[in-house]
């Protein structure tokens, strides 16, 4: 992952569900854990106070994913596939392939690292199969190393498009 001060390329959907989380933990489970925590500090003795150490935990995960998402969203590049388009596979591209050796066809999205999901076909633009497609065209084949061996990937086709946002847990 990226640090310091470099940007973090990402669609428009990915910076609406990292404020929708942001705003999610500062307005609800900000208020939750410290509820929990004095819930638990009334129960006495802190030192043997399982309860009260446990969401003093908590509350540090909430903190520290807080911070993270600050940062994340302060380093955003936005980048919106629906005003891109042209005929090479560029980052927010959605491309349609053929599996040379199985026939199978196979879309992936290329997003943002913050933003990739596997069961979406979702992929980060850093991940080998990502690579290997950037700058192609339809018709142009990609060679992927894979766990399985070399795999060869035909462009079939090249989108872009930004799908609406998921709902983060706790919302809508």
């Amino acid at each position: 992952m990226a640090s310091g001060s470099d940007n973090i390329p990402m669609t428009p959907s990915g910076l609406r569900k990292l404020k929708s989380e942001l705003k999610h933990l500062q307005s609800v489970e900000r208020g939750k854990i410290s509820r929990e925590i004095e819930v638990a500090r009334a129960h006495g003795d802190l030192r043997e106070n399982a309860e009260y150490h446990a969401a003093k935990e908590k509350q540090s995960h909430i903190e520290g994913r807080i911070l993270d998402l600050n940062d994340w969203i302060a380093r955003a590049e936005v980048i919106d596939p629906s005003k891109l388009g042209g005929d090479k596979v560029i980052f927010g591209a959605t491309v349609d392939l053929l599996d040379t050796e199985t026939d199978k066809p196979v879309s992936y999205r290329i997003v943002g690292e913050l933003e990739a999901d596997l069961k979406k076909r979702w992929i980060a633009v850093t991940s080998p199969v990502a690579r290997a497609l950037i700058g192609k065209r339809v018709g142009d084949v990609a060679t992927v190393q894979s766990p399985g061996g070399v795999r060869e990937l035909e462009v079939q086709e090249i989108r872009f498009e930004d799908p609406e946002p998921e709902t983060v847990p706790g919302e809508g």
